[in-house]
């Protein structure tokens, strides 16, 4: 027995921890990993929002200067826009007044014509043949010529007043033009700033939001972390006290099997237990957890019942989790389990005076039957 014990001890196969323990301890850390980097990730991406925050209040502080600018414009614009209303207010005016003046003009032309036609022609050849001498022909004759150059000046006096009217009615319509485009100017520049601005700030606001939104979540995966970091003190330290336990066991007296009575039942949830941990496993593996459980009714350090020993707090996970029960309830287990059971019952161990199983991790040497450990 001691030269077995001290073979175990040269194979390095007493990393004394339970499955259990061992498993929630890789579970707890690959917790703690998992949401270190999430809260990593969380903190990238704060810090990503602050810079583009920034960038987007840098933009709304180019896009103050620019307000102050388009308003300086839009103060440009509306002057403008006064003058060319002043200037469109004189030219109606003066178009009035070409108007009013061409009215009169043609009215008076119009009464000229009709004299003309109605009453000239004879008072003219009245005038000429009145005369009673030549020089009294000559003077009436001179006072037709300047009637007629009158006439002649009051009709290009006429087409000069409509040349100015259609000329005033042109200004009329570019002014008119122009006014409208710097009212769409004055629009579009109001509009413009409005929604740049706007935008902007609903874009910093909804980046102000997501980065509180994501402190709090930062703040709660620290809160996480560290309640994480706690639960793997504490299974390090029962660990720790499993270490102590285990090589107490091995350093222990050991009952032969044959001292060894087994209650009605044991043979069952034996065998239920087995196919529980390794009812995937081939039969070695079930053999061998058979032999841990024994092992452990032979050593002074643990229960010394199989009852006992597989309902020893916190030591196999099928009890904990209530899978053993369930099994138990609905006879899970198979043949090739009850044979495990019987030869790991009758002292047979294909792993020695091992202890403890578990899935294989970094560090840890012993023996390895299928996809467990034991040591």
């Amino acid at each position: 027995m001691l030269a077995v014990i001290l073979l175990s001890l040269s194979m390095g196969t007493y990393s004394y921890a339970t499955d259990s323990t061992k498993k929630k301890l890789e579970e707890a850390k690959e917790k703690k990993a998992k949401s270190q980097n999430e809260l990593n990730s969380t903190k990238d991406n704060i810090a990503e929002m602050n810079e583009e925050k920034s960038s987007l209040q840098g933009q709304l502080n180019t896009l103050n200067s620019q307000l102050t600018e388009v308003s300086n414009n839009l103060e440009a614009i509306e002057e403008q826009i006064g003058d060319k209303k002043t200037e469109i207010e004189n030219t109606l005016a003066e178009l009035d007044a070409a108007k009013e003046t061409e009215e009169n003009q043609y009215a008076s032309m119009k009464k000229r014509v009709q004299f003309i036609y109605e009453k000239q022609n004879f008072v003219l050849v009245d005038m000429l043949l009145g005369a009673t001498d030549f020089a009294a022909f000559l003077n009436q004759n001179h006072y037709i010529e300047e009637l007629s150059a009158y006439d002649r000046k009051m009709f290009l006096q006429y087409i000069e007043t409509r040349e100015l009217i259609e000329e005033k009615e042109a200004t009329l319509e570019v002014e008119r033009k122009q006014l409208e485009e710097y009212q769409t100017q004055q629009k579009a520049e109001q509009s413009r700033v409005a929604g740049l601005v706007n935008q902007t700030s609903g874009s910093i606001k909804q980046y102000a939001n997501d980065i509180s939104d994501a402190e709090s979540k930062a703040q709660a995966l620290e809160e996480q972390i560290k309640a994480q970091e706690q639960d793997i003190k504490n299974l390090e330290a029962k660990l720790a006290e499993e270490m102590r336990l285990s090589k107490l066991a091995a350093a222990s007296t050991w009952r032969d099997i044959s001292e060894v009575t087994f209650a009605e039942g044991d043979r069952y949830l034996l065998a239920n237990l087995i196919y529980c941990e390794a009812g995937s496993e081939p039969y070695e593996g079930k053999v061998a957890v058979g032999a841990v459980v024994i092992n452990r009714v032979l050593s002074s350090v643990y229960p010394d019942t199989v009852v006992g020993v597989i309902y020893q707090n916190r030591q196999f996970s099928p009890v904990a989790s209530g899978r053993l029960a369930l099994a138990l309830a609905n006879g899970k287990a198979t043949a090739s389990c009850y044979q495990a059971a019987d030869e790991a019952m009758k002292g047979y161990s294909n792993v020695g005076n091992c202890v403890y199983f578990r899935t294989p991790i970094p560090g840890l040497s012993g023996t390895n039957i299928g996809g467990h450990v034991f040591y």
